[in-house]
């Protein structure tokens, strides 16, 4: 993330990374011959911010794992976006970090944020011979996060424990319907109707989320968007307004498509709708 490239880290670390297969087909054989007697650990990396389509081929984390045990070399997964509760009714599909676990890598390490849900952070889970040894690097110190982080952490977490997933603000945007988004979005249009200049287009229609930030690049969930223009200012004009809101306003983040601004109500709470139509309206009337 930020610019960092595993790459760039690996060389910085003093580790030496041996490239293997191919950028679209790699084959169990192509780890074999690349270990040797200094090889101290497989690396696997979940592309969790893009995706290669098309001719593709890698070995499984089971066959990577069986390779690890042969070489005496333990396996270490980035799954970058940490994906803990299963998506997959919500159109979700993204590798779980215990099924990494099961699958035989010995180290897992994902994000805090993302998909989990919590504060920003990185975590790496596993055996706890290899934690440890990464526990006692002087660098653990420096790198630690605060008491703040780990208080949010483990409320996030106790909130799976408890399978309340609507308490994760990502998560229950995630899991929102079509048509709760729907009923919603036309209702909060009748209000803008009421707020905004006369001449002001307003309409409801079907869209698609994409939830970003590093995760499930090629995957979107179904919603209903509101779709408003002006007559007097454009598009990019309100977006900016609303972005950068005079003095004691609420910054909106919106987008931009075919000379509309385009509302999703899948990240706007139900008390926070107030505000918006608010904001919205000031947007509209400003010279």
């Amino acid at each position: 993330g930020d610019g960092f490239r595993i790459p760039d880290i690996m060389a910085e670390s003093g580790a030496v990374l041996r490239e293997v297969g191919t950028t679209n087909r790699t084959r169990i054989r192509d780890y074999e011959r690349a270990i040797n007697e200094r090889t101290r650990l497989l690396l696997r990396v979940h592309p969790s911010n893009f995706r290669i389509t098309g001719f593709t081929e890698r070995p499984s984390l089971e066959e990577l794992a069986a390779l690890g045990r042969r070489a005496k070399v333990p396996v270490f997964e980035d799954l970058g976006s940490g994906c803990v509760a299963d998506l997959a009714a919500n159109g979700i599909a993204e590798p779980l970090a215990r099924e990494s676990s099961r699958a035989g890598a010995a180290v897992v390490s994902f994000s805090g944020d993302k998909l989990l849900g919590g504060p920003q952070a990185g975590i790496i889970a596993g055996e706890k011979k290899i934690v440890e040894r990464i526990r006692r690097n002087p660098l653990f110190r420096a790198l630690r996060v605060d008491k703040l982080t780990i208080a949010a952490l483990e409320m996030t977490l106790k909130a799976y424990h408890r399978g309340a997933l609507d308490e994760i603000p990502t998560l229950r945007m995630i899991r929102l319907s079509a048509d709760e988004i729907g009923q919603r979005a036309v209702a909060f249009a009748d209000l803008l109707r009421e707020v905004l200049p006369a001449d002001a287009e307003i309409r409801v229609r079907a869209g698609f989320s994409v939830i970003g930030g590093g995760s499930t690049p090629d995957q979107q969930l179904p919603t209903h968007l509101i779709v408003l223009a002006s007559r007097i200012h454009s598009a990019t004009q309100l977006e900016e307004r609303l972005r950068k809101p005079p003095r004691g306003g609420t910054p909106v983040v919106t987008r931009v498509a075919g000379g509309r601004l385009i509302l999703d109500l899948r990240t706007v709470f139900p008390d926070e709708e107030a505000a918006l139509a608010a904001s919205l309206a000031q947007a509209f009337v400003l010279e």
